[in-house]
């Protein structure tokens, strides 16, 4: 072997255990921002006193006889996540097909074989069965709080809402992250909705560390499940 295709030989190795010990990556269903966008600085406008205890246009400042409900850009959403999915489907499929022919000779003409003669009959039977069965059944249920932010709201006056949360326990982390558009007045007086009122809901829960790690395939097993040709 020639040091060129030595040295084509190594490179290509080094490359294919490179992809192998790269991690896959897990796609992502919640994009977009998190949080909301810090809003701009209002410049200060002198306001003399009218006499009234209450002032408004200050940011924090709700009028006397509104409630406290989000409705703005900032404003935080508990969202109670009580996801619950049942799915099941089966199929049955039975088929029976029965066929026969019977053809006899009453009269033989003499120039007919010997063979055929008038008291020989013929006949042909067929059937056809057919029989099949399947199954399928899925259950899910996802339970767990996450306080979000309202990152926008619609023309409508429904609210964009996302947010994300992350724990770190020793050396492995987990991340929540939620996003959806929900109805103001699904919200309640506690300021929480359920995430079975939110439309267009992402949810998506991942983990980093030990516990990832052990339900990913191992690099040399990628490796040559790549480029196995069966």
């Amino acid at each position: 072997m020639s040091f060129r295709s030595i040295r084509l030989f190594t490179v290509g190795l080094i490359i294919a255990l490179a992809s192998g010990c790269a991690m896959v990556p897990h796609p992502k269903i919640v994009d977009g921002p998190l949080t909301a966008e810090p809003m701009q600085p209002m410049p200060e406008v002198r306001q003399e006193p009218d006499g009234s205890i209450y002032r408004g246009g200050q940011a924090g400042v709700f009028p006397l006889f509104e409630d406290r409900r989000p409705r703005n850009v900032g404003d935080i959403v508990t969202v109670v996540i009580e996801e619950k999915t049942n799915a099941s489907k089966r199929v049955a499929t039975t088929t029976n097909r029965n066929s026969g022919m019977d053809f006899g000779v009453t009269a033989a003409p003499d120039w007919m074989p010997s063979a055929l003669s008038a008291d020989e009959r013929f006949s042909a039977d067929g059937s056809n069965d057919m029989e099949g069965k399947g199954s399928s059944t899925a259950n899910n249920m996802f339970t767990g709080n996450i306080t979000t932010t309202v990152i926008g709201v619609l023309a409508n006056g429904n609210l964009k809402i996302a947010g994300e949360k992350a724990i770190a326990i020793n050396q492995g982390s987990e991340h929540l992250r939620f996003s959806g558009v929900v109805d103001p007045r699904s919200i309640t007086g506690t300021n929480t909705v359920s995430s079975t009122q939110v439309a267009d809901a992402r949810i998506e829960f991942r983990s980093k560390g030990v516990m990832d790690e052990v339900q990913t395939m191992g690099w040399l097993q990628r490796f040559f499940l790549n480029i196995a040709p069966f």
